[in-house]
């Protein structure tokens, strides 16, 4: 039986940056490397739903990028040199026994490695971000260019540019002074590329498992690295207890589930346990940063049996601390959500309007602030917010739900998101 489209995009994902990984380490040429590998999972993604998937895949997409930078080297005269040495270096069988000093295994060190290179020191903040989510994350430019709220031809730039960097750097593992230069960005990197795996941007389906999966092995073999670092083990804790609730988020039908409203038997028990394990763990390794505070409000949360239960004040103070350690305006505007859940509505809608500037045609923005007017009894106005919201967001669930939620309030807003979502076919 062949492997259908979803099955085939999994599996290219997961092996994506191992295939790169073992590529640069290989040959060098960050950027032309680059290159070969998405057309060799191009021509993956091609063949094996009809043809089946080879017996070792990892290798096919090896054997197949390497024959695309080889040739690509061929094809240029003035590097005559790198083309011996790449036509030398070719390997030379299907990869039915893995090559010299490499195991079968998943290559989770050269993927470690890519990731570290990805943040090299000679890369901006920006192009270091943006370089990691594309080569390791597997996030088109269209979708990183979203995250940071640029032009799509903008983030492109930035991502070539930042490969002819990097190229010819040497591909290892950074020594101790050096990994800690890099670390910030790496977790900062994995911290993105989960969020969006947890909550996609824009399509279809509102959870990409694939992604929020990949971002936590990652995270993982990041710890085994730095077992004592305080910021790596927070961050594993926030994306295991954000992840043990992603049975629940979803309905029958795709829809999106609001976190007060979800089935807490549905979540992973012990995901929680593992999550709030790791949380001890973490703040009893140094100053609480970004990556354990979130994760601290995350165990509370998880911990609560019923939504009426979660302790809203402890949230607040641990919210309160947060903003103070990091100016986030989406950590604010979780701020702004529990200062609600404590003080009233009006309260929320305050630091919400201190965010305008801000969050600027965020759908979230928005989106807050139309939960926190239904909270207060202004439905003409949450009626709009909703429509905003559900106007900025590229997510299909998400745009559903908040359609369904101006539906709810009735009115002539409420009839009119009604029959927007039968018109694009977003109705339950």
């Amino acid at each position: 039986m062949n492997p259908g489209p979803a099955e085939v995009e999994d599996l290219l994902r997961r092996h994506a940056p191992q295939v790169l990984g073992a590529l640069v380490r290989r040959y060098g040429h960050f950027d032309a490397a680059e290159d070969a590998v998405q057309e060799a999972l191009l021509a993956a993604y091609r063949q094996w739903q009809h043809s089946g998937l080879p017996d070792n895949p990892r290798g096919w997409l090896i054997r197949t990028a390497s024959r695309r930078l080889t040739d690509q080297l061929r094809q240029d005269s003035a590097r005559r040199r790198r083309e011996q040495r790449a036509a030398a270096l070719t390997p030379r069988d299907a990869f039915t026994s893995p090559p010299p000093g490499e195991s079968r295994a998943p290559a989770a060190d050269d993927t470690l490695t890519l990731l570290f290179l990805c943040c090299h020191p000679l890369l901006s903040p920006a192009a270091q971000i943006a370089l990691t989510l594309r080569a390791v994350g597997g996030l088109t430019t269209a979708e990183i260019a979203r995250a940071h709220l640029v032009p799509e031809a903008t983030m492109a730039q930035r991502i070539s540019r930042a490969k002819h960097k990097v190229r010819g750097e040497p591909f290892r593992q950074p020594g101790p002074a050096d990994r800690e230069q890099r670390l910030a960005v790496v977790l900062q990197v994995l911290y993105l590329i989960f969020n969006e795996g947890y909550t996609a941007t824009s399509g279809s389906d509102l959870h990409r498992a694939d992604l929020a999966r990949e971002a936590i092995r990652l995270t993982r073999a990041v710890r085994a690295l730095l077992p004592r670092d305080g910021r790596v083990t927070g961050l594993l804790a926030l994306m295991v207890l954000t992840e043990a609730r992603s049975a629940a988020r979803s309905g029958p039908h795709g829809e999106l589930v609001p976190l007060d409203e979800q089935d807490r038997t549905l979540w992973d028990r012990a995901a929680v346990e593992e999550g709030t394990g790791l949380v001890e763990e973490a703040l009893s390794q140094g100053p609480a940063g970004a990556y354990q505070l979130q994760a601290a409000i995350a165990a509370l949360h998880d911990e609560a049996g019923r939504a009426e239960d979660t302790d809203w004040p402890q949230i607040l103070a641990l919210y309160d601390i947060l903003v103070r350690r990091a100016a986030d305006p989406m950590a604010e505007l979780g701020r702004a959500v529990a200062l609600a859940m404590v003080r009233g509505p009006r309260a929320g809608l305050s630091a919400v309007a201190a965010l305008e500037d801000r969050l600027a045609d965020h759908h979230r923005l928005d989106a807050v602030r139309a939960h926190l007017l239904e909270k207060a009894g202004d439905l003409d106005e949450a009626r709009a917010a909703y429509g905003r919201a559900a106007g900025r967001t590229l997510s299909t669930p998400e745009a559903r739900y908040l359609r369904m939620r101006a539906a709810r309030l009735g009115g002539h807003a409420g009839e009119e998101a009604v029959h927007e979502g039968a018109e694009d076919g977003r109705t339950e």
